[in-house]
């Protein structure tokens, strides 16, 4: 009777730490944590040294001292004797505000033209590769001085609104288009319970109305599933969107204060300046033609025989782009599209050339200057733009990650 044992281990050797397949990638990588620490360390300490030589310190102590200078267009209060920190918070917010707007205007356009790109009439599809190539061949920088520099030619001045036979009108009465801006009605509530609070309400009820309608979709396809017949959801899903915001809108007194020529400029509303306007839509125009060859490869990355298959069964081509060929194509335009969305939020720093007050502007032009800490503030702007780069990849990798293929 024989019995069966175990092979005897081999026993551990530095060896194999580079020989052995099971070891040698996480020796490579370890070795490169210890160059990379190193190399940090080392950089710190020189930079600190070199601080300590001059007299000088690492602090932040200045964003607590008055800013001292205005700016032009905030989304929180703000005055000249606000902290520095306050500025810098302004900064963050027009930053923010200007990125997410162009992601979404770039996006429209970027969708719009990269189908377009694939049409069968002739005009239509080479006027698209016209936008395409023109656009992404000539940097962002000059098409922001280009569309500034129109708005300023060509929009009239507040004072053209003057008088009783003046050259220029609000249009509707209610809003008016001058070369120092846009100004538009501001909604606010009469027997509200705070802006803050306010807003965070609609919020919640546009949340609400976003997950019931999916799941009156979510419904609509399993009856389909199960009879062949799709109930009608548009009147539905109409209701559930507009009814509880027109419901609270009237609860809470929504009325609208409309913008007015006092003096030399226009006082009430919302004002969008003209740097802001020509801001996004130079980024969006600019970033949107990139986003319209992702489009155009993701869409012709789809097989043929997909588009047939669909046209068989005697859907439109509307129908097949909506349903077959899109759902299909974005597993290959979203990674590209992060990209477009990073350069988006980093090419808003080039805000500076039209007077748009972004983080780069406040933090790193106006503070900087004032306070002489250079160091600081340049660790501060490379944080912002890091976090913001990382929450954005986050974001559109989880989202990437539930539209891929989900193999059995």
């Amino acid at each position: 009777m024989t019995t069966m044992t175990d092979p005897p281990r081999e026993s551990f050797q530095l060896s194999m730490l580079f020989n052995d397949t099971r070891y040698r990638s996480l020796t490579f990588q370890a070795i490169a944590a210890i160059v990379l620490a190193l190399s940090i360390w080392y950089l710190g300490n020189n930079l600190i040294q070199n601080l300590r030589a001059a007299g000088l310190n690492i602090s932040f102590e200045f964003l607590g001292n008055p800013a001292g200078y205005d700016i032009n267009q905030t989304l929180v209060d703000y005055s000249s004797q606000s902290t520095h920190a306050r500025a810098a918070l302004v900064g963050i917010l027009n930053t923010l505000l200007v990125a997410f707007l162009a992601c979404l205007t770039a996006t429209v356009f970027g969708v719009i033209a990269g189908v377009l790109r694939l049409s069968n009439n002739w005009l239509i599809s080479k006027l698209m590769s016209f936008y395409v190539e023109i656009f992404r061949n000539i940097p962002v920088l000059i098409w922001i001085v280009i569309i500034f520099t129109i708005m300023i030619a060509v929009l009239p001045g507040p004072r053209a609104f003057r008088g009783d036979e003046p050259e220029a009108s609000m249009f509707l009465g209610i809003a008016a288009f001058t070369n120092r801006g846009i100004y538009i009605p501001q909604p606010y509530f009469t027997r509200g319970f705070g802006g803050f609070a306010d807003l965070l309400l609609v919020i919640a009820i546009l949340a609400g109305s976003f997950f019931a309608t999916r799941a009156v979709n979510a419904r609509a396809t399993r009856i389909q599933e199960a009879t062949g017949e799709r109930p009608k959801t548009l009147l539905t899903n109409l209701a559930i969107w507009f009814g509880p915001l027109i419901v609270v809108f009237l609860a809470l007194g929504l009325t609208f204060d409309i913008p007015a020529l006092r003096g030399f400029n226009f006082a009430g509303g919302i004002k969008v300046g003209g740097p802001l306007i020509a801001l996004w839509f130079a980024l969006s125009i600019y970033t949107g033609a990139f986003i319209a060859e992702n489009v155009r490869a993701g869409i012709q990355a789809v097989s043929k025989g997909q588009t047939e298959a669909a046209a068989a069964l005697g859907l439109r081509p509307g129908r097949i782009m909506n349903l077959v060929v899109l759902p299909q194509a974005l597993r290959v335009i979203i990674p590209p599209l992060i990209s477009q969305y990073l350069n988006i939020t980093k090419n808003s720093s080039l805000a500076i050339a039209v007077g748009y007050a972004d983080i780069t502007a406040t933090l790193g032009g106006i503070t900087l200057n004032q306070t002489g800490r250079a160091i600081e503030c340049i660790l501060l702007l490379m944080l912002f733009y890091l976090t913001a780069s990382l929450v954005i990849s986050a974001v559109m990798n989880v989202y990437n990650a539930s539209i891929k293929l989900k193999e059995r």
